[in-house]
């Protein structure tokens, strides 16, 4: 007979309808508290998004809400700063939980989000067994492409690098991975990282999923579908994500098939930067940007096209794959990290990271071959839903997590 347990959780990022940190928070927290009574530490500031989504939530769910004062983090404004604010919130969420611990006596601590392995959690200093994770970050763009960054990318590459040096000798870090029972790792390269700084025991498991409901909706919305070869990139515009190497292979692409389209949706840092490469390829009149859209409009957008291009490297979740590959769209992505789990050859382009050049050479190439076989197309829609629904549905995922704690707690 299972035990319901009472389950402590830190989840710093934690709101609905999102995907990246903030989904993993939520949906996670949704799938323990199927089995079991959960107590959730959480940023103040997520408190009117989990309250407005929460309504007819099971009461076995306890939310507890902490920031700093205003005055005390004035210097954190959005991205800026998140990482040293993020290691403050952690300390005091260590008191705030050793507090509850004497009133509740949970049974199992599971830190989920910031899910970094070069930050620490302090809940792994209380007198049960700790879960950390799903985490990633070991994971680095490849040598060979760190030439077609901007100055911006490159800096930002070289401070990621120092930051998780400095982390690993973090005597905290350490702490964190080695006093854990299990070590979640959502890559293989994060789990080998952590294993090799003295974690216990380490299990790899994807951080992404899609619930049922999703699933369902998704599909239905998968039916709309636009009269030209649309491509389609999503998610914010930054080096790393390698949608420069797509705009590329699209300039090459669009020559044989003229009235093709390729569309962004998301912003960020490198927006200016790709609308310069689209004019300097002379291809601005057939890349839309579109900016940030809500969640509705971004998978009526994703519906409407044809193929997502999705060439990241160094991406540890990789949401966006799934929700295309649950809409019956193939995905074009490199073999690295999230991506690479969740892509197979039946249901997309899985492309080998060497270098830029070979990268845009394949994104073209698969370009060309599902815009001039719309069966393969078909077949690989077909796949990609079938894979989402058997290995990445939420509700399989929660049983997972389940018998996951009570092995610990056996």
């Amino acid at each position: 007979m299972q035990k319901r347990l009472k389950v402590l959780l830190s989840a710093y990022a934690c709101e609905s309808g999102k995907g990246s940190e903030p989904g993993v928070g939520w949906n996670w927290v949704k799938q323990i508290a199927r089995f079991h009574d959960v107590w959730v530490i959480t940023r103040a500031n997520n408190r009117e998004s989990i309250e407005r989504d929460n309504v007819g939530a099971p009461s076995n769910v306890h939310w507890i809400y902490f920031d700093y004062p205003g005055w005390v983090r004035f210097w954190k404004r959005g991205q800026r700063g998140v990482h040293l604010y993020y290691y403050l919130w952690q300390i005091a969420v260590y008191f705030l939980a050793r507090r509850l611990h004497n009133e509740i006596r949970f049974d199992v601590a599971h830190h989920l989000t910031l899910g970094v392995y070069w930050m620490p959690s302090f809940l792994s200093l209380l007198p049960m067994p700790f879960i950390h994770g799903p985490v990633g970050g070991a994971e680095s763009a490849p040598v060979a492409y760190h030439k077609c960054f901007t100055l911006r990318g490159k800096v930002h590459e070289w401070i990621r690098n120092a930051a998780r040096r400095m982390g690993e000798n973090d005597p905290f870090v350490l702490m964190s991975i080695r006093r854990a029972v299990l070590v979640l790792a959502k890559v293989g390269e994060t789990g080998n990282r952590v294993f090799t700084l003295g974690a216990k025991r380490v299990r790899v498991f994807p951080e992404s999923g899609i619930g049922v409901r999703d699933l369902e909706d998704l599909e239905e919305s998968g039916r709309g579908r636009s009269d030209r070869f649309v491509v389609i990139s999503i998610g914010r515009l930054l080096h790393w994500k390698g949608f420069h190497m797509g705009l590329k292979a699209f300039s090459g692409f669009v020559r044989e098939h003229p009235s093709s389209e390729y569309w962004f949706i998301g912003d960020g840092p490198e927006r200016g930067n790709l609308e310069t490469i689209a004019r300097g390829l002379s291809i601005a009149d057939k890349v839309r940007f579109f900016g940030e859209l809500p969640r509705g409009e971004t998978l009526k957008r994703l519906a409407e096209s044809d193929t997502l291009v999705h060439p990241s490297l160094h991406d540890s979740g990789g949401w966006v794959c799934l929700e295309a590959m649950a809409l019956g769209k193939p995905v074009l992505c490199l073999d690295l990290g999230g991506p690479g789990m969740q892509v197979t050859k039946e249901t997309g382009f899985k492309l080998r990271a060497e270098s830029s050049k070979q990268t845009v050479k394949d994104l073209r190439d698969a370009m060309i071959r599902l815009a001039e076989d719309s069966e393969l197309g078909r077949k690989m829609g077909e796949a990609a839903r079938k894979r989402v629904s058997e290995s990445f549905d939420w509700d399989k995922k929660g049983e997972l997590i389940n018998e996951i704690y009570q092995e610990i707690v056996a």
